[in-house]
């Protein structure tokens, strides 16, 4: 039996399988609320994907970090270090001055830079999210997020290979021609939880205590989102635990058997679902065909829990093989005429 997880004092809180966006546990999900340094995630996803060319660039520390306060890597003025490094410190050390550096650099100002923050959001349909900073400080411009929209920015980054690699990242050092930096990664997930994956803390007075991280064990991979918790260590460690005993990442129809049982179609993938043990007896199927081919798309199965569509995925024609006509009596005359007729005239 689930634990009584609404006795924890998070505000808001979710629980999201990273393959098929089930949500497995929400409580509050969909309000808007302020998200600190968790910001950072988006401020770590735009500058790498805009910049991942230059991350061996050594970027000059400017006057953007004068208006710097909060956690900080402790920037000088006019030194030098590479935007790697920097995303490094961004993540483990939660550097508001990294933030501004970075987004100077990036978007050629931190206004250029939360446009393209913004636009990134939308494309990820973070549809009640607003950032104003890259950096999650709440005192003069404020980010607003829910719950759900940071697992849906959480999956995306937890999917990017370098992502993985910063927030696992538990110590790190870097030398520059002014100082030398060793760093810790301030998120005490990384050294109490063993199926920690990936993640970054944030807090603010107003925001109050947020986490946002990954977890796998075995095939199941899953993100929570706690804002406002004072005690959001303990509260993921125990949903982590308590999700991943009641639910498993379940074949719910592999390409062989719909093969099977449709001879003249295919579908391109496995398709898995997290599931309980009680679920797994409810799943039904359900073949859809279109009378028009698209691309050689001829309708979609559907996989359906409770009566309702949890997958949906694409169906494909065989193709059928042309047998070769076999040469009649005249067409072995003819071949054999043509053949005589080059011999001769060589």
């Amino acid at each position: 039996m689930l634990l009584n997880i609404n006795v924890f004092a998070s505000t808001s809180t979710i629980v999201m399988d990273v393959d098929s966006e089930r949500i497995l546990y929400q409580k509050n999900a969909f309000e808007k609320k302020l998200i600190a340094s968790t910001t950072k995630i988006m401020t770590f996803v735009v500058a790498y994907e805009y910049a991942k060319d230059f991350l061996d660039v050594k970027i000059e520390v400017g006057d953007e970090i004068l208006k710097s306060y909060g956690t900080s890597i402790y920037l000088s003025l006019h030194e030098e270090m590479s935007l790697k490094d920097l995303l490094y410190g961004l993540m483990l050390r939660s550097g508001n001055d990294a933030a501004l550096v970075i987004a100077n650099f990036v978007g050629g100002s931190e206004e250029g830079f939360v446009i393209l923050m913004n636009k990134k959001a939308k494309a990820l349909g973070m549809n009640n999210t607003v950032f104003n900073n890259p950096h999650g400080l709440d005192e003069v411009t404020k980010n607003y997020s829910t719950a759900y929209d940071m697992a849906l920015l959480s999956i995306y980054a937890s999917k990017i290979p370098f992502y993985q690699k910063v927030t696992g990242t538990k110590y790190y050092q870097v030398q520059t021609e002014k100082k030398y930096y060793s760093w810790t990664n301030r998120n005490q997930m990384i050294f109490s939880y063993p199926n920690f994956f990936t993640g970054k803390t944030g807090y603010t007075p107003s925001a109050g205590k947020t986490l946002v991280t990954t977890s796998k064990n075995n095939d199941l991979h899953l993100t929570i989102v706690s804002l406002n918790d004072p005690n959001h260590y303990e509260s993921q460690r125990l949903l982590y635990d308590e999700m991943f005993k009641k639910y498993q990442r379940t074949l719910v129809l592999s390409k062989e058997e719909f093969q099977k049982e449709y001879p003249n179609f295919y579908i391109k993938n496995d398709l898995y679902y997290p599931l309980t043990l009680d679920e797994k007896n409810k799943i039904e199927r359900k073949l859809l065909l279109n009378n028009e081919k698209d691309n050689n798309i001829v309708g979609e199965i559907n996989i359906i829990l409770n009566d309702k569509v949890v997958i949906k995925e694409n169906v494909f024609q065989k193709e059928e093989r042309k047998e070769r006509k076999k040469n009649s009596f005249w067409d072995k005359i003819k071949e054999f005429f043509k053949s005589l007729i080059k011999t001769l005239h060589k």
